[in-house]
């Protein structure tokens, strides 16, 4: 069996801080790579060409991130977490110097893809490293911190991208990554140690492949579903037909594997059932926030992006807050107890947002995201803590991915399912116009345009308005959406048990 020791060094504060500030910043480049090229779309549309296909940009780093997470995981546990993490690293940086200097959009794309191949990487190594170097006490705190920069970059990535763009060039977006991915593999390197005894391994080939293409299949039809082709049509069927049966012969082949890539054990217990359920709520809540919030901010309050920003950060101050707080509580109450007081939270929050009307102040946004990111910390660190604590070293990687992986599967499912309700109320609304502004509205969802672009200020008064309210409806249906989410996350904490032990394995 493959075990490992660290030096007595790396529990002391004075190692750990430099260790924990290298992984927030790896984390921080990986999420900012997901949000900052939004706005410099425009940028890379009039050099490369291609605007039918960037929105690929997007899903494809998603796509291979989520898919290659739970292949790390397996593979941390038996090489150790910093050999896959510089691994992580170094395919994130080849894949940020192609992106800078691809010469199309396709290639492009291939180099985002690439990028996300890496970052598939980082991600859970972070999340089990931290693990590894603190106790239970402290984990969720730190833990905290590392899930806060995920809502920090979703605030700063948009305005960076606008930055590099109108001021130097779209490239520098991922040219910056060079020297603080540097900085970041050459504190690892110093500061973070550990001693891998190995022994002989059966790597689940079979198993790494139907898994990585079965989920491959379901969350490229996710994503693209009702937005490149239609959710009846025979793309989107062959497509979610293939990944179903992907899955049910990875799953059949796991079962007689030696070591499985993705040991179905993981979700025979309840510990680990309900928090890869947690999981996808969280993912779920957090891209539709994300995405919604600042929609909400701009085009039906009017405001400017910078202050949209400012109301969704109020999440990222949420969560590290409760984080820090959960590590005390949990220890007196129990990780279930403390998740539950974070899910209420979170419904609360919610249903906050849900209430927002089309004349509220911007401070009452800020609140709700501030409600919900207070119950985030509360539920989502405990949880993580929770499914750590219940194994050991040699099982703590696969049981991390799985729950990063279940976190990722939730956001492109709600951006999935989200963006169809959204889309579903606009068209709706565009297709019943009053009788005042028939012939003036364009054929397509394209009329929110007027509200959020730089359109605005030319558009009629009559014609905003009713933009405006066509996109207040599209928002509150969203946030109904979270409440549901919410809810769900709520009985999904309630699966697992008030006591945890850690597990016994044959």
């Amino acid at each position: 069996m493959t075990t490992v020791t660290t030096p007595k060094g790396i529990g002391l504060r004075s190692e750990r801080g430099p260790v924990l500030g290298a992984i927030m910043l790896c984390t921080g480049l990986v999420a900012l790579d997901s949000t900052i090229i939004a706005t410099a779309v425009p940028s890379v549309v009039s050099d490369l060409g291609g605007f039918s296909q960037f929105p690929w940009l997007f899903s494809i780093y998603l796509l291979t991130q989520a898919v290659t997470v739970p292949l790390y995981g397996k593979f941390a546990d038996i090489f150790g977490r910093k050999p896959v993490m510089f691994f992580g690293i170094a395919v994130f940086l080849l894949g940020s110097v192609l992106c800078g200097i691809a010469w199309s959009m396709p290639a492009l794309i291939v180099f985002r893809a690439l990028q996300g191949i890496g970052a598939g990487a980082v991600q859970p190594m972070s999340i089990t490293m931290v693990g590894d170097m603190y106790s239970v006490e402290e984990r969720a705190r730190v833990q905290g911190y590392v899930a806060s920069v995920w809502g920090i970059s979703a605030v700063i990535g948009p305005t960076l991208g606008g930055l590099f763009s109108e001021y130097v060039s779209w490239r520098w977006i991922f040219f910056i990554n060079l020297p603080l991915g540097a900085i970041a593999a050459w504190t690892l390197a110093r500061r973070f140690k550990e001693r891998v005894t190995r022994s002989s391994h059966q790597i689940d080939y079979l198993g790494a492949v139907l898994l990585t293409g079965g989920s491959s299949l379901l969350i490229l039809g996710l994503l693209e579903g009702g937005v490149a082709w239609g959710w009846g049509s025979t793309q989107s069927l062959v497509i979610f037909a293939a990944g179903v049966i992907m899955v049910v012969a990875f799953v059949l082949v796991e079962r007689g594997a030696a070591e499985p890539i993705l040991p179905l054990w993981v979700f025979r217990h309840r510990t680990l059932t309900g928090g890869n359920l947690v999981g996808l709520s969280v993912g779920a809540l957090m891209i539709g926030l994300s995405s919604y919030v600042p929609t909400f901010a701009e085009g039906v309050l009017g405001t400017g992006a910078l202050v949209a920003g400012f109301a969704l950060a109020a999440l990222t101050i949420g969560w590290p807050l409760a984080a820090t707080f959960s590590g005390r509580l949990y220890m007196r109450i129990g990780f279930r107890d403390t998740a539950l007081f974070g899910g209420a939270l979170i419904v609360a929050g919610t249903v906050m947002a849900a209430l927002l009307s089309l004349h509220t102040q911007v401070w009452m946004v800020a609140g709700a995201c501030f409600v919900v990111g207070a119950g985030l910390g509360l539920s989502s660190s405990p949880t993580m803590v929770a499914i750590q604590s219940v194994v050991g070293w040699e099982r703590r990687g696969v049981v991390t991915a799985t729950q990063m992986f279940s976190r990722s599967i939730g956001s492109a499912a709600g951006a999935a399912v989200l963006g169809a309700i959204s889309n579903a109320t606009l068209a709706d609304r565009f297709a019943h116009p009053p009788a005042s502004l028939a012939g003036r509205l364009p054929n397509s969802v394209d009329a929110t345009s007027q509200v959020l672009g730089e359109h605005a200020a030319g558009a009629g008064t009559a014609v905003s308005a009713f933009v405006r309210r066509a996109l207040y409806d599209a928002s509150h249906h969203v946030f109904l959406a979270l409440v549901v989410v919410a809810v769900l996350g709520v009985a999904s904490i309630l699966l697992m048990p008030r006591r945890t032990e850690e597990l016994v394995f044959d």
